[in-house]
């Protein structure tokens, strides 16, 4: 008679064992080349309040976010919004304003159930992309970027970070008042390459180039965003913004470099050559330019051997 419940405790540990361990396994984390430990992919919060790695910058910024202790009536607009937050370990910016948004979040009263959280990588093989390709079609270029749902659907978005203070830019959101988000140059692109192929792009390319042309701040702006396609080997994606940005940046050493490894990848040798060129006679000593540029010769010189043999 005492030999049955023992089965069963035993039974019900073994699952309770495999249930933590499958549990335990939802967390993936990457180590970076610096020999830095980063989360990626979807997580739990409690592994930025209670995780060693990031806890005493999360729970730091927790708690130094100050808000008035005044209860806000549009608050009780976001009790149907859900936001996804895409998000690094490695990024100063995730690090300052994720916090401070759970802060507010939690301040308002809201559920924490309502929020979900990607972490994305920051290497160059897998440049702001998830494990799983969690990022895709979220037009996901810069972290944090906190996006609010209403029944599924888009309403808004915050960008890096607020277009005015935190609090003022959630209270709009509430009110159906959202501000444009940061970065309206990208963002414009983003949206026309999910309405339009490269190829009609290019068939009126002054118009979409003049569209543009008001909107980056910085020239890291559409660079980053070249850099986004490159790595998700959207490739004339990728080599369409360079192109814009370099019209936009023309003298910009990193801005013609990068246009440049677009046309190596794409295959435009001789164009890719030139522009490498073109860098080089602002500044022959760059490194990164040397490199990039020794290396699409050596390319260029194995695929001749190659051919010939």
């Amino acid at each position: 008679l005492n030999f049955i419940p023992m089965k069963k405790s035993s039974y019900s540990l073994l699952l309770l064992c495999t249930f933590s361990f499958c549990y335990a396994q939802e967390k993936t984390t990457y180590t970076n080349e610096r020999g830095e430990v980063h989360l990626c992919g979807p997580f739990n919060i409690n592994e930025l309040e209670e995780d060693s790695l990031y806890a005493s910058w999360y729970n730091k910024r927790y708690d130094e976010f100050e808000l008035d202790e005044t209860t806000y009536s549009w608050s009780s607009e976001l009790k149907d919004v859900e936001v996804d937050i895409y998000m690094g370990t490695w990024c100063g910016d995730s690090k300052k304003w994720v916090p401070s948004f759970l802060k507010v979040w939690d301040q308002l009263g809201l559920d924490r159930k309502k929020l979900g959280y990607t972490a994305l990588y920051d290497t160059d093989e897998r440049y702001k992309q998830g494990p799983n390709g969690e990022e895709k079609g979220m037009q996901i270029h810069r972290v944090p970027t906190f996006i609010f749902k209403r029944n599924g659907k888009e309403i808004a978005r915050i960008v890096e970070t607020p277009q005015n203070d935190l609090l003022t830019d959630i209270g709009q959101i509430a009110l159906g008042l959202p501000s444009q988000p940061n970065y309206r140059a990208a963002n414009y692109l983003m949206n026309l390459l999910e309405e339009k192929s490269v190829a009609e792009i290019r068939a009126d390319l002054n118009t979409y180039f003049y569209k543009t042309y008001n909107h980056p701040g910085k020239s890291s702006e559409l660079n980053t965003l070249g850099k986004v396609f490159l790595h998700s080997n959207r490739i004339e994606e990728a080599v369409l913004v360079c192109e814009f940005n370099f019209y936009f940046f023309r003298y910009d050493l990193y801005i013609i470099g990068s246009y440049a490894k677009g046309l190596a990848v794409q295959g435009e040798t001789k164009k890719a050559k030139e522009f490498y060129e073109r860098a080089l006679k602002i500044h022959p000593e760059n490194k990164w330019v040397n490199k990039l540029y020794k290396e699409l010769l050596e390319s260029e010189s194995d695929l001749k051997e190659e051919t010939e043999d």
